[in-house]
């Protein structure tokens, strides 16, 4: 029996883009599809950064309710953007080949790199922030929120020396500045660059097609490291950094925890042999929770909730 796999995405270009891949992808395999674009709720409270909103998965909820209502089939999210524990009932299917996982800073000259002079930096992410603060203190970070169109355009209109964004996005809707600076010292969201897909997991028909979309590697990485994320306790509410990189069946993980100011910061690096990288993840967020991280973690926690 054949059916329709409806394919629900926020309505973003981004998020427009990478619903489409899939739906490409899928239709080449001789599924029909559709496209179904729901607005979330991420997209339409513009006013606030995104920890003080206090929701995991603010952009991915919107989509597990019309997942779990049977509006749609699937959903095709960022994977930085899912919360490390998925609603009951839904499942995650396929990891999409990772693009570039690097930061990139779009700005308006550098020479302010050089100086001790005061600068703007901005971006909505604590990761991003704590990590430019770490090595730039002079400088002063704002909030920056709304889709990657919506970011590029607030830069231009504001007096900042630059913002922060993922390479990869700019990448895929072909907005990345020719002069934009790769961060190839900052270290990605655990899952940036990467593309998940979910659907419900009494959808055998949707979950048998998607399988066929999983990259084995792209999957074991990114689990690596929603695994240091979720074993850290972070959510969106934490400047945490993680990356695994799989080199000839040797994983090479770098994990990271700032405070908030960016003062304090808890690294942790490890290779292991790929068949012996279950549960690498977490067993680097505990060697960080015992460096200090465990502490650091309830001063995070205690100025989020003095937010709130």
């Amino acid at each position: 029996m054949s059916k329709i796999i409806r394919i629900g995405t926020r309505d973003s270009e981004l998020a427009l883009w990478q619903a489409t891949t899939v739906q490409q992808k899928l239709e080449e395999l001789g599924y029909d599809t559709s496209l179904v674009p729901i607005k979330s709720t991420g997209d339409e409270i513009l006013d606030k950064p995104l920890y003080e909103l206090g929701i995991t998965g603010i952009f991915t909820k919107t989509l597990d309710i019309a997942l779990l209502k049977g509006q749609i089939d699937i959903a095709v999210h960022s994977m930085k953007d899912v919360p490390t524990q998925l609603p009951k009932g839904i499942v995650q299917v396929a990891v999409l080949k990772r693009a570039i996982t690097h930061d990139i800073l779009v700005h308006k000259g550098l020479n302010f790199l050089e100086s001790d002079a005061p600068a703007t930096i901005a971006t909505g992410s604590l990761r991003r922030k704590a990590q430019w603060l770490n090595k730039y203190p002079h400088h002063t970070v704002v909030d920056l929120r709304g889709n990657v169109n919506t970011r590029l355009l607030k830069l231009i209109e504001n007096d900042w020396n630059g913002a922060i964004f993922a390479q990869a996005g700019l990448e895929r809707i072909k907005l990345l500045p020719k002069d934009a600076l790769q961060l190839d010292w900052m270290i990605p969201a655990p899952a940036q660059g990467a593309m998940v897909v979910v659907a419900k997991e009494e959808d055998t028909f949707s979950r048998e097609a998607l399988t066929k979309l999983n990259h084995k590697e792209s999957e074991v990485a990114t689990t690596i490291e929603r695994e240091f994320l979720r074993t850290l306790e972070g959510g969106c509410t934490a400047p945490i950094g993680a990356l695994a990189q799989i080199k000839e069946q040797t994983v090479h993980f770098e994990g990271v925890l700032f405070s908030l100011d960016g003062k304090q910061k808890i690294t942790v690096n490890k290779s292991v042999p790929l068949n012996q990288a279950n549960g690498l993840g977490e067993q680097c967020a505990k060697e960080v929770l015992q460096q200090g991280g465990d502490k650091l973690m309830q001063e995070i926690r205690n100025e989020n909730s003095a937010l709130h």
